[in-house]
């Protein structure tokens, strides 16, 4: 019997092996993807459709692509499971997420080790006991790259750790407004006392999905701002410009890329 995902072209991003490198850099927003591939060579747009727009160019003469996954988990597994499928085995998420840990300011990259799964989207690729975890390689060349390219400083410093990933953008900020805030602010302050970096909405689907299908993960969120002291009334610097989590993303790509020659 005929199905919707019999065609050559992936059924969501519109593409085929010949498309895309095996390394891609991720994103959430379609209008960053072309911002990261101007740090390819050769870059060209190989598909546009829905939430998912996929350029691909070359990384020191080496096939690679950079796509947007959409907002939330169950985009950004598609994007994975369709990219796996064309040939893609390394992936590194690169975003923006709400600081956590007093000492996230905004302008710091937050480097994920593993994410809390806050998201419906994990619960089916893995059991509920098995942690969305990073691959120790790519974690480890994003934190060579973002070692290498701050200077420690607050607002240019790098954090290595647990991000949280959640569905609700709004239960983050705002989770007083909803029927379950005691629950949401309940697993919110055991976070910080657990020392978590970050809050953000991907992260922990695309490592369940990664580790499912037998691919390499990682992930850097730009903190653009930091919640707790932001609701504590410290200082809370807002930085929006995403290009160094964007450069250091790249270099950890080239990295991964020379280990792997």
């Amino acid at each position: 019997m005929a199905s919707i995902l019999d065609n050559q072209k992936q059924f969501h991003l519109l593409i085929d092996e010949n498309d895309i490198g095996k390394y891609v850099i991720l994103c959430g927003d379609p209008g960053r993807v072309e911002k990261i591939a101007a740090h390819f060579e050769n870059a060209e747009r190989v598909s546009q459709n829905r939430e998912y727009t996929v350029y691909t160019g070359y990384l020191d003469g080496v096939k690679i692509s950079a796509a947007s996954t959409g907002i939330g988990g169950p985009s950004a597994a598609i994007c994975v499971e369709e990219l796996a499928r064309c040939g893609a085995h390394t992936f590194i998420r690169v975003g923006t997420s709400g600081g956590m840990r007093e000492d996230v300011m905004g302008g710091d990259l937050c480097i994920a080790s593993a994410a809390v799964r806050d998201d419906g989207t994990s619960r089916e690729y893995m059991p509920l006991s098995y942690p969305a975890a990073a691959d120790f390689e790519v974690v480890k060349a994003l934190a060579e790259a973002a070692d290498e390219m701050c200077d420690k400083t607050a607002g240019n410093n790098y954090h290595v750790g647990v991000i949280q990933s959640k569905d609700s953008f709004y239960g983050e900020t705002n989770p007083e407004t909803m029927a379950v805030s005691d629950m949401l602010k309940e697993k919110w302050n055991a976070y910080l006392k657990l020392g978590c970096l970050a809050s953000e909405m991907e992260c922990a689907a695309i490592f369940s999905a990664a580790l499912t299908r037998g691919v390499r993960a990682g992930g850097m969120v730009l903190a653009i701002w930091n919640v707790e002291r932001t609701a504590k009334g410290l200082e809370s610097p807002v930085v929006l410009d995403t290009e160094k989590a964007v450069k250091c993303t790249v270099e950890a790509m080239r990295k991964l890329i020379k280990k792997d020659k």
